[in-house]
């Protein structure tokens, strides 16, 4: 019986000092920043664990946020076309109450500007941030509950191990080479990389025409067109509206905040005018609201990229009905930079008011022969992949 308690015990001690060990790893390494900037840091994909890193780690003056329609433009061109430091925050298929969460966080830590591409689906009804599932409040609060889940975690002492490994100057190379097609997140040896499209993508072969019109006869098929509404709820995503974004605005009256409406194609609009108007009178009625609160908080310089037909009506410019390709990146940053587009406060409903006429004329091209009808993106993957 004794024996059997002994043994027990050198167990339970074992346990304990292995647990105590890999929580040692991941403080020493730190693979998210958490505690110190590194040399030999590696960057996540991951965005909504990676950025409460990035914001105690990297020197900024700007933030960046958006959804998926801003995360694939690169620190370095932002920093380049705005003259500013850039912190790049976008989050895929993120909401307000994530997004201000997170640039609340990156005001704190020195972001005098913030450009934020305000995508109207981000105001979508969803949990209060305290019980969000998907972003850990506590780690980007760095409480004792953050740190804890953080030092205790299984997954980043296994990243935290392999960093090690990786820093061993024999191993370096072979495991750096390695890590993309390796299971672990942090693989990226350039902050400018995070999910930012490789520098020799093939642009025309995901951003097209084709492309572009199978994802708008794929989401206005009748057995799919309701999923263009869900979420969808004007009190709701006014009420959020006010609270995440001219909340955060008041807030801070010494942050200039660019906030841009981004150059959705305008088969997006179209697709609601055909299959779902209720959803479109939500999104317009929204809008206004927007323009008009926005242009009159002085800190503010509202955009509206919405209907410039040269780029929206373009639809080789695109890879569904929404997602624009790097070179329409490049022009975002040129208006912004320029102050094109800017909406006026005298006149903050004349872009919308432009759009409307466009959405209403608009006629759908027919597709070529052999343009497949559906597409390979999902309804989810529509609003942000």
């Amino acid at each position: 019986m004794r024996g059997n308690f002994t043994l027990l015990r050198r167990l339970l001690l074992a346990s304990i000092a292995c647990v105590l060990g890999a929580a040692a790893l991941t403080y020493l390494v730190d693979p998210l920043q958490l505690f110190r900037p590194s040399r030999l840091a590696y960057y996540s994909d991951d965005t909504r664990v990676q950025n409460a890193g990035l914001i105690r780690s990297q020197s900024f003056d700007t933030a960046f946020m958006g959804t998926s329609l801003a995360i694939h433009f690169r620190q370095s061109d932002i920093d380049r076309a705005l003259g500013v430091h850039s912190l790049k925050l976008a989050m895929t298929g993120s909401n307000s109450r994530q997004q201000g969460f997170v640039l609340e966080r990156a005001i704190e830590r020195g972001a005098r500007r913030v450009i934020w591409a305000m995508d109207d689906f981000i105001f979508v009804d969803a949990a209060d941030i305290e019980a969000d599932p998907y972003l850990s409040v506590d780690l980007y609060r760095q409480t004792a509950k953050g740190i804890a889940s953080y030092l205790f975690s299984a997954a980043m002492a296994k990243e935290s191990l392999f960093a090690l490994l990786r820093s061993i100057p024999p191993l370096q190379q072979k495991l750096t080479l390695a890590a993309p097609f390796l299971p672990v997140k942090f693989a990226l040896p350039d902050v400018d990389d995070i999910y930012a499209l490789p520098r020799d993508f093939d642009v025309a072969r995901d951003y097209n025409a084709k492309k572009t019109l199978a994802s708008f006869a794929y989401i206005t098929s009748p057995v799919r067109s309701r999923f263009l509404g869900e979420g969808y709820g004007y009190d709701a995503m006014l009420r959020h509206f006010e609270r995440d974004a001219v909340g955060l605005i008041t807030r801070h009256p010494d942050v200039t905040f660019d906030i841009y409406l981004p150059p959705y194609s305008i088969l997006q609009f179209v697709a609601m005018r055909d299959a779902s108007p209720a959803t479109l009178k939500i999104v317009t009625d929204l809008t206004a609201r927007i323009a008009e609160r926005l242009t009159q908080l002085p800190n503010v310089r509202l955009y509206d990229f919405r209907a410039i037909r040269d780029v929206t009506h373009d639809l080789n410019n695109y890879s569904d009905v929404i997602h624009h390709s790097p070179a329409v990146d490049a022009m975002v940053l040129k208006w912004l930079a320029s102050e094109e587009y800017r909406v006026d406060p005298e006149a903050p409903l004349k872009s919308l008011e432009e759009l409307e006429s466009q959405i209403e004329a608009y006629r759908v091209p027919r597709p070529q022969p052999n343009t497949p009808l559906s597409s390979r993106t999902s309804e989810a993957q529509i609003r942000d992949p």
